[in-house]
């Protein structure tokens, strides 16, 4: 067996996959004061019945390092730099996040390294590598005993070049932790070996103010595991789309954040292959947040240049923008007298007002509730029963009341609003780079991505929607495909035709050795694995770089990175400079895929026909209820229709018709 679970804001999501490829699938609510609860909670459910010793791999997602950074809850860190550059944190890069607000937080994270907190250093290496001034190693120890006096538990060591030669740093670690054993360490040259101070000293803070956390928060999951007699290693979803074991993660937790999201990309691109598409455009709507992510090729795009709140957290990611736009998203009425939903949110504590958990703020799910979408008894599986009058008297004494408007009318509100702010998410990440998303089919996911996704399509004239076997859990599904993956990058800055053929090759190889033997200490030989190469390039003069791909074994390296970048740059800009090519970094990964399962739909539904329910908002009158389960592969269910299972409900409206497959389900607009 494989065992997914996915901590979300709201939810927490867990699948237990079988041998013969059938999921078990269930959702239990989060909690945000200790998310391992929540974890034994999901496990303890899922192998209530025994079978611990049959799981093969467990697999983990989590946003506990995205939430430590957002929250400001990580490790105290303190800096060791190069002498006259401690303060590049807090100058960041003169920019403001919003031009126009008058009040705004801060744009750089000088909580995180206050100047107490930031130690000088003498020593520097030019831009070629080269050593102008060799380290002080009485001032680095000098520095980590001042650091640790001052409370501190991790150490960033951030030294000016040290992409191109980072002996200094490897040194510097060593003085800090023959000095202060109990500090965590960690580099720029390993964390972000790449050109721009300020961003590599961010990456490199934050994965130090990340250790002490997620070592202990990790610790604590395998204690969770080896206590229920799973005897199974733990991976955990990195940023990028892939898996790091444990002990892989611990070193360098800055890969963690934004994992869930990616965890989700991939589980949609696996659905769109299942349904014979390498692109589409994925939303996956939960309580909290909806995910949006372009799939291109049967895979994630992916951008190298992330970010947590305001600060840039620049490690590979699978490219999902997040919008505060879902289920608990909280309806409230503004100083003008519009009606907005979010981006407040009731999350999981207290919850919308129809939990009964001392919510009171009407929500989209309360909306949801009042239109007849929902059925309150039916909501989890029906181990949640809603109440349809508690969200009915929220909606009225927020929103109808002071709008003049009768409770549905209200709902109904509430319902265009949140479809169009999750419509403009879709068209930010298609219509905005120059994709057509009419193109596209659209993976619906999340608990309430079923609800939503045919306004959505109609408003973006896409006329496939492709709903997987287990919507509401897509990102702990995702878990289960996602390949085994580790990666290594090395820094270089200079412009590629000043660069001997010879280092190039070594740089390959090492990068290649690197990963192969990280590969190695998960059991995995590298000659299993995929070997992947890419080269950040720019033309000399540009501030942003393309990642072009690079052949593992190709004989010319430099003229495969030059010939590659001009073809990337004239496909991507519609045009090519004449201009020296400039080498920014290499990046190498090994992958392991995840051995292909032939998917089956997710126990638990009810086989029976459940008969018809009054329905407003979308639909219009009495329509058919069907609970999917009860659709054979190859039926054709024509609209106005709702289908319903454990972890979502499907809306489809007049006009529409769903043709179940083997797993998934194709919802298409008639022409």
């Amino acid at each position: 067996m494989e065992i997914g679970i996915d901590i979300g804001g709201t939810f927490t999501d867990a699948v237990l996959r079988g041998r013969d490829g059938s999921l078990r699938s269930l959702k239990v609510p989060s909690t945000p004061d200790d998310p391992a609860r929540a974890v034994v909670h999901a496990l303890d459910r899922l192998l209530g019945e025994g079978g611990a010793e049959d799981v093969r791999r467990f697999l983990h997602g989590t946003t506990v390092a995205t939430n430590a950074i957002l929250e400001s809850t990580a490790a105290p860190v303190g800096l060791i730099t190069t002498r006259g550059f401690a303060d590049v944190i807090e100058l960041g890069r003169m920019t403001r996040a919003s031009n126009y607000d008058l009040l705004f937080g801060p744009q750089t994270p000088v909580a995180l390294v206050p100047p107490e907190r930031r130690m000088e250093v003498a020593e520097r290496i030019g831009a070629d590598g080269t050593v102008w001034e060799p380290l002080d190693e009485t001032e680095v120890a000098e520095a980590a005993r001042a650091l640790e006096k001052a409370g501190a538990q991790a150490v960033g060591i951030c030294f000016l070049f040290a992409f191109a030669n980072p002996a200094h740093e490897r040194r510097a670690r060593e003085i800090v932790r023959a000095t202060c054993p109990g500090l965590a360490v960690s580099l720029s040259s390993e964390v972000d070996p790449a050109p721009r101070e300020y961003e590599r000293t961010c990456a490199t803070a934050f994965d130090a103010a990340l250790k002490p956390v997620m070592s202990s928060y990790l610790g604590r999951i395998e204690t969770i595991l080896g206590g229920a007699g799973v005897g199974a290693p733990l991976q955990v979803m990195h940023s990028r789309g892939g898996l790091l074991g444990a002990a892989a993660a611990r070193e360098r937790p800055i890969r963690l954040t934004l994992s869930g999201p990616s965890a989700a990309a991939i589980g949609a691109a696996a659905v769109l292959r299942e349904a014979g598409h390498s692109d589409g455009v994925s939303i996956d709507v939960g309580g909290t947040s909806a995910d949006v992510a372009v799939i291109r090729g049967g895979a994630p795009a992916l951008r190298m240049d992330g970010m947590i709140g305001t600060f840039p957290v620049r490690v590979p990611t699978a490219d999902v923008l997040a919008v505060a736009a879902g289920g608990g998203s909280v309806a409230w009425i503004d100083d003008a007298g519009g009606l907005r939903v979010g981006p407040r949110s009731a999350g999981a504590a207290p919850g919308p007002a129809c939990y009964r958990r001392g919510g009171t703020r009407p929500t989209v799910l309360d909306a949801s509730v009042v239109l007849g979408l929902v059925d309150p008894a039916r909501f989890a599986a029906g181990e949640l029963p809603l109440d349809a009058e508690a969200a009915a008297a929220a909606i009225e004494r927020e929103v109808a009341g002071p709008l003049g408007l009768g409770v549905r009318e209200a709902a109904v509100a509430i319902h265009r609003i949140i479809n169009a702010t999750m419509a403009e998410a879709v068209r930010a990440v298609t219509v905005a780079r120059g994709v057509d998303p009419r193109e596209l089919p659209l993976v619906a996911a999340g608990g309430g991505g079923g609800l939503h996704a045919a306004a959505i399509a109609e408003d973006l004239g896409q006329t496939r929607i492709v709903i997987p076997a287990a919507p509401g859990v897509l990102a702990a599904t995702g878990l289960l495909d996602a390949p085994l993956e580790h990666d290594a990058a090395r820094g270089f800055g200079c412009l590629l035709d000043e660069l001997p053929e010879s280092d190039l090759r070594a740089a390959i190889a090492a990068l290649a050795e690197e990963t192969g033997a990280a590969m190695t200490a998960e059991g995995v030989g590298p000659a299993e694995a995929e070997l992947v190469l890419t080269a950040s390039a720019s033309f000399v003069g540009q501030g942003h770089n393309l990642e072009v791909p690079l052949p593992p074994e190709g004989p010319e390296p430099r003229a495969a990175i030059r010939d590659g970048f001009i073809a990337l740059h004239r496909a991507t800009y519609g045009h090519a400079r004449e201009a020296p090519v400039r080498l920014i970094s290499l990046r190498a990964v090994r992958r392991l895929r995840a051995a292909p399962v032939a998917p089956r739909a997710a126990a638990g539904g009810r086989a029976q026909r459940t008969g018809r329910r009054a329905v407003i908002g979308g639909l219009a009158g009495e329509v058919a209820v069907v609970p999917r389960a009860a659709l054979r592969p190859g039926e054709v269910l024509p609209g106005p229709a709702i289908i319903e299972q454990d972890d979502t409900t499907v809306v489809v409206p007049a006009g529409w018709c769903v043709t179940a497959g083997p797993a998934h389900l194709l919802m298409e607009r008639a022409p």
